[in-house]
C-alpha cells in the first residue's frame, strides 16, 4: 500500500510516499529555518503562507522521487493536529484536495504519533507495546503505546514544551534559531557545574514536567551578566541547561517504565536529537536492562514520512476520514481523529 504523506504543522513543509508503513519511497522537506530566524522563532502568518507556495510543488517532487504515479497512490495521510492552526490548515486542506481528487481515503494523523512512527521507519523489528519519550518544540510527553494506535499519556509538561526552552535559551546566549543543535554544539565545549539551575516538580504528578522557571532562570542570567558584572560562561550555561532538561526527562522515562512494566523504550521528536540526552537515555536503559531505540537525527525533525508510517497503521485500524475533517490547534495523542 503507497501512501501520499503530507506534513506542515509548524516551520517545515514536507511530502513523501511511504509503502506498508516501513518502506519510504521518496521524503521532501522544505524548511523554512533561514526565514523565521530573522525573528527568533516562527511567525505563524509567514509559515502558513510558505506552506501555501510550495507544497505543490512538493508532493510532484515526492511522487517523481518515488517513481510512482497519481494512479499508484493508494491512500493520502496529513497531519490533523497539533500545531500551529494555520500550518496544520494548509497541509491538511491540500491533501484533502488530493484525496479527493484520486479517490482515495484521506487518513488523519496525530503529529506526535507520525514522530513516534519514525522509529518504525529506523528499526523493522520495533514493535508495540513499549514506552515513548516524545520531545519537541511543541510537545513534551510520556506515552505508553500499547499498540500501534493505542497510546496513552502519563506524563507531560505543565507549560512549556522542552524544545521551546531550547529555542529561548538559544536565543538569550545569542544563538541562532532553531536553538537545539547550536546549543548542543556550545554544551560540547564545557562539562558544566557552573550555573545552579532549577528542578521543578509537579505535586502530586511525578511524570509530568514543568520548564518555565528554568526558562526563566536562564533569561535572568543572562540579563544579569550584560547588565551587571558583564561575565557570563556561555558554554557552561548551555552545558547545565541541557543537563536541567536532560535530568527532568530521563528519571521520569525510567520511572515510568518501572512502573508499566515496559522492557522497550523509545525517543522520538527534535529534541531527541540533542547529544546529552541521547546518551543519559542509553546509560539509563544500559542500567535498567532496557532496550532502547533512537531515531537517526534525520527522522528526529518534521518530516512526511513518519506521517506516511502511522497513516499506514491509522488505516488499518480503520481511522479515515471524510471532507469535513478539522484541523486543531492541540489534540490529545489518546484520541482517535473525529
Amino acid at each position: 500500500m503507497k501512501i501520499l504523506a503530507f506534513e506542515s504543522t509548524c516551520d517545515e513543509t514536507a511530502a513523501a510516499v511511504v509503502e506498508d508503513g516501513r518502506r519510504v519511497l521518496s521524503d521532501i522537506v522544505a524548511s523554512q529555518a533561514d526565514m523565521h530566524a530573522l525573528y527568533g522563532g516562527v511567525v505563524p502568518e509567514i509559515a502558513s503562507r510558505k506552506h501555501v507556495e510550495v507544497i505543490a510543488a512538493l508532493a510532484e517532487q515526492a511522487l517523481a522521487q518515488a517513481d510512482c504515479t497519481r494512479a499508484g497512490i493508494d491512500a493520502v495521510a496529513a497531519s490533523y493536529a497539533p500545531g500551529l492552526i494555520g500550518a496544520v490548515l494548509v497541509g491538511l486542506s491540500f491533501a484533502k484536495s488530493v484525496a479527493f481528487g484520486l479517490g482515495v481515503p484521506l487518513i488523519p494523523v496525530h503529529h506526535v504519533r507520525g514522530h513516534i512512527a519514525a522509529n518504525y521507519i529506523a528499526f523493522p523489528d520495533l514493535e508495540p507495546p513499549f514506552l515513548t519519550l516524545a520531545i519537541s518544540g511543541g510537545n513534551t510527553l510520556i506515552v505508553d503505546v500499547r499498540d500501534y494506535t493505542d497510546m496513552e499519556i502519563l506524563g507531560s509538561t505543565r507549560d512549556d514544551a522542552a524544545g521551546e526552552c531550547f529555542d529561548k535559551a538559544a536565543r538569550v546566549l545569542g544563538l541562532s534559531y532553531p536553538g537545539g543543535k547550536p546549543i548542543d554544539q556550545l554544551a560540547q565545549q564545557s562539562q558544566g557545574g557552573v550555573y545552579a539551575l532549577p528542578h521543578a516538580q509537579v505535586d502530586g504528578a511525578p511524570l509530568d514536567m514543568s520548564f518555565s522557571g528554568l526558562k526563566t532562570a536562564v533569561v535572568n542570567l543572562a540579563h544579569h551578566a550584560r547588565q551587571v558584572d558583564g561575565e557570563l560562561d556561555r558554554a557552561a550555561l548551555a552545558r547545565d541547561f541541557t543537563q536541567a532538561v536532560s535530568d527532568t526527562l530521563v528519571p521520569r522515562t525510567m520511572e515510568a517504565a518501572r512502573r508499566t512494566g515496559r522492557r522497550t523504550i523509545v525517543a522520538a521528536g527534535g529534541v531527541a536529537a540533542n547529544s546529552v540526552i541521547r546518551s543519559d537515555l542509553e546509560r539509563a536503559c544500559e542500567e535498567a536492562g532496557c532496550r532502547l531505540y533512537l531515531p537517526p537525527l534525520s527522522l528526529c525533525g518534521d518530516n512526511g514520512a513518519m506521517i506516511g508510517a502511522q497513516g499506514y497503521y491509522e488505516y488499518l485500524a480503520g481511522n479515515t476520514a471524510g471532507m469535513e475533517l478539522n484541523a486543531y490547534a492541540t489534540r490529545d495523542i489518546s484520541q482517535a481523529a473525529p
